[in-house]
Parts: C-alpha cells; structure tokens; sequence
C-alpha cells in the first residue's frame, strides 16, 4: 500500500513539472509573437513613411518642370532719349520659345527666341514738320506718327534660385527690330516726305534695325504643375531708332 501511494505522489509530481513547463513555454511564446507583432508594425509604418517621402518628392519635382517651356509676354515700352518727345510709351507684346539646356539644384540657363511686337502712338506728321521748320526738332527724329515695331529676338539667360520656387537672373541678347510704314506709300513720300518734312526722308520705316538688349529676370514656379510666372525687364538700343526700356510680365508653360 505504501508501494502504491508513493507511485501516486511521484506520478502527479511529473505531471506538475510537465505542466508548469509548458505553461512558460506558453509564455515565452506569447512573449515572442508580440514582439514580433510590434516589430512588423515598426516596420510597415516606416515603410509607409518612406512611401510617403518619396510621394512628396514625386510631387514636388513634378510641380517644378525645367526644359522647353513657351512663354506670353505683355508689358509696357518706351523710349529714353532723342524719341522720348515724339513716340510715347506703349504697350510691348511677345511670344516666346527656349530651352533650360543646363539645370542644377541652384542654377540654370536657358537660350530663348522671341517674337516682339511695341505698339506706341507718337507726335503727329504735320506737327513734327512745323517743329521741324523751327528749328526745335532735328530730321533724325522724324517718325511718321503711331508706330509698330515687330522684333525677331534672340537672347540667353542665367538664373539662380535663392529658394526651390523663386528664381532671379539676367538675360542679354541681340536681334532685328522693323517700324514698317502705316500708310500708303505714295501718301507718305508726297505728302509727309516731300511736303510737311521738305524732302527729309528718314531711315527709320525703310530699313531694318539691329537692336541690343540686357536686364534682370525674376520667375516664381507655381503650385500648378508646368506653370510658372516671371518678368522680364530689359533696357536695349536700336541702332537708328533710340535707346529703350520695356518691362514685360509672363506666363510660361514648362513641356
């Protein structure tokens, strides 16, 4: 009998330490899989983060597009010497093409060709002829009145961006400037050369004219994808015309 109950005690001895062993196991295992749980958790959420970062990124380069770009220009012209009295301040119009041939974090340039047009109303014919026979105007100012010039401009540009949307830059170029006559030309030789400007025949409506040009650029990258606006302020000389300044504000497209 004491055989038999010490069999018992010895048995359900084991079966305790079975169990208690399991029992840890139990909670090492637990114990495991929440750590791993918190460590996928980690994980994915940085990966979404990451994600996120490179969206951003994504964006934002895509808002601020540098390459082949059109630009349309509307802004005031005028002339600074011997035409500032005859040709008053007129309105300056120009579409535009080009290329940011060189981007960087900090800088760019860019070439451009420019189609330009300055529309300016000016001292009536007859009234410069009475000027003229006074002695208070010289012949070399002698315009037929209102004028458009059209411009075929080419000019290059540098630019550096104090921050990621605004750029400030200079430009300088070069390009041909044509003041065609706006009447008939058999009224304007008989009428105005031969009769009120006693056979002065300027060259400013006969022949083209090379022109010169250099100034400030200032550009902001819009949060429109492809979009920027800007403004360009150039003082230039028209060999035969007169010394100018035109300020234009744009809107530019970005390909």
């Amino acid at each position: 009998m004491k055989t038999l109950v010490a069999l018992l005690v010895l048995s359900s001895a084991f079966v305790v330490e079975d169990a208690a062993a399991q029992d840890y196991d139990d909670l090492d295992d637990t114990g495991r899989k929440k750590k791993e749980k918190k460590a996928k958790k980690k994980k994915d959420d940085a990966g979404k983060a990451a994600e996120r970062r490179a969206l951003l990124e994504a964006e934002i380069i895509r808002e601020i597009e540098r390459g082949y770009y059109a630009k349309a220009m509307v802004g005031a012209t005028s002339y600074l010497a011997t035409m500032s009295g005859i040709i008053r301040t007129g309105t300056a119009l120009s579409l535009a093409v080009g290329n940011d041939f060189m981007d960087t974090e900090n800088s760019s340039m860019a070439w451009e060709v420019a189609f330009y047009q300055g529309i300016h109303n000016g001292m009536h014919f007859e009234q410069q002829g009475m000027l003229l026979n006074q002695g208070g105007m010289d012949p070399g100012q002698l315009v037929q009145g209102d004028t458009h010039a059209f411009g075929l401009l080419v000019n290059g540009e540098y630019s550096t961006y104090p921050n990621r949307r605004f750029g400030i830059g200079a430009r300088a170029g070069a390009g041909i400037l044509l003041t065609p006559l706006l009447m008939q030309g058999d009224y304007y030789r008989d009428d105005v050369v031969n009769g009120e400007w006693n056979g002065y025949n300027p060259t400013v409506h006969s022949q083209p004219h090379p022109v010169f040009f250099a100034g400030p650029t200032i550009e902001y990258y819009t949060k429109l994808s492809h979009f920027s606006v800007g403004a360009d302020v150039d003082v230039s000389y028209a060999i035969g015309i007169d010394l100018g300044l035109s300020a234009q504000g744009y809107l530019k497209y970005t390909f």
